[in-house]
């Protein structure tokens, strides 16, 4: 058995396992990456590290000063990696949390020591950067790391998510992934097509104006900067939607397969089998999705137990992820 020196280390390296048994066509496989095997449960740690680090390589991050703060914009994910590294590495972190996140949101970010201040629940992720952008502005003394534009993001999927598929998986033909801050699609995207051109980049996001658990949809007036700068509609290959009552469905499905997550991943399933509907009979192919975390921080909302047209509903009013 591998030995550790920090919890830092076991961030990435993480399993794939196959999940054909839900693919509609036995000339399609299915492999879905287990990013809740990270040590704060998301693929977010990842990310987390890699912005915090960055921010110490330029210096606006110095080791073992007291009193440093961070602020960051958060529905959930980000925010919970977040405050373990900073409990870590000794900073102090300011979240923006909408305040229609499930409870179990709320109980980690604290018990990681974060600070929590709220913004409209009805604004959903969109109101807590543009909180945040204002806290930013009122406290030039904190340092604002903000995913959505911090190229540390897609980084982190280009140094790390990237090669570990491209080096588990030599085989895959799609790469599936949530558009969401577009980090992963932009990292994982930009590494495969560059080592393996042939591979095609498939985005999922719910309706214009429907929320589905960690993903946006571009056409609702935010667009993360990190997209376009990372030429995002030119690497993506296709998009594909997948709305509230799909994602509830896969991610009750991937329990079939002994897979207990999150509903982004659900969602995210839900698109990848939609992939795979589409290769043609005479043809095989690799799918890789990303399940992004597991499903233990979702228990408050029934998504498992309650009947599935009042969790519907529900996930009109309460942000899952």
């Amino acid at each position: 058995m591998a030995r550790y020196d920090s919890v830092l280390d076991l961030v990435g390296n993480t399993p794939v396992v196959d999940v054909s048994a839900l693919s509609p066509k036995p000339n399609v496989t299915i492999l879905a990456k287990l990013e809740g095997r990270n040590p704060a449960g998301s693929v977010k740690d990842r990310v987390a590290l890699s912005l915090v680090r960055g921010a110490e390589r330029d210096g606006r991050l110095i080791p073992g000063k007291p009193g440093q703060v961070l602020l960051e914009p958060s529905s959930g994910n980000t925010g919970i990696a977040l405050a373990m590294v900073c409990r870590l590495r000794g900073y102090h972190l300011k979240v923006v949390l909408p305040t229609n996140v499930s409870s179990e949101r709320r109980q980690l970010l604290e018990a990681w020591g974060a600070d929590i201040i709220d913004s409209p629940g009805s604004e959903g992720s969109n109101g807590a950067v543009r909180k945040a952008h204002v806290l930013a502005e009122e406290h030039p003394e904190w340092i604002f790391l903000y995913q959505y534009a911090n190229p540390d993001n897609p980084l982190a999927h280009y140094t790390t998510t990237g090669p570990e598929i491209l080096r588990d998986v030599p085989e895959i033909t799609h790469f599936v992934a949530g558009l969401g801050t577009s980090g992963t699609l932009m990292g994982v995207g930009r590494y495969l097509k560059e080592n393996k051109p042939g591979v095609q980049i498939w985005a999922i996001e719910p309706p214009s104006g429907e929320m589905v658990d960690g993903l946006r949809n571009l056409d609702d007036g935010y667009i993360p900067p990190i997209f376009t700068d990372n030429h995002g509609p030119d690497l993506l290959d296709r998009k594909v939607v997948v709305r509230p009552r799909e994602s509830i469905e896969w991610t009750r499905r991937l329990t079939e397969v002994g897979l207990f997550t999150g509903i982004s991943s659900g969602a995210i399933m839900a698109g990848a089998v939609k992939c795979a509907s589409l290769v043609p009979d005479d043809e095989t192919a690799t799918i890789l999705t990303i399940v992004c975390d597991d499903g233990w921080k979702y228990l408050s909302t029934g998504a498992w137990s309650d009947d599935i047209d009042q969790v519907v509903e529900r996930a009109t009013k309460i942000i899952y992820f």
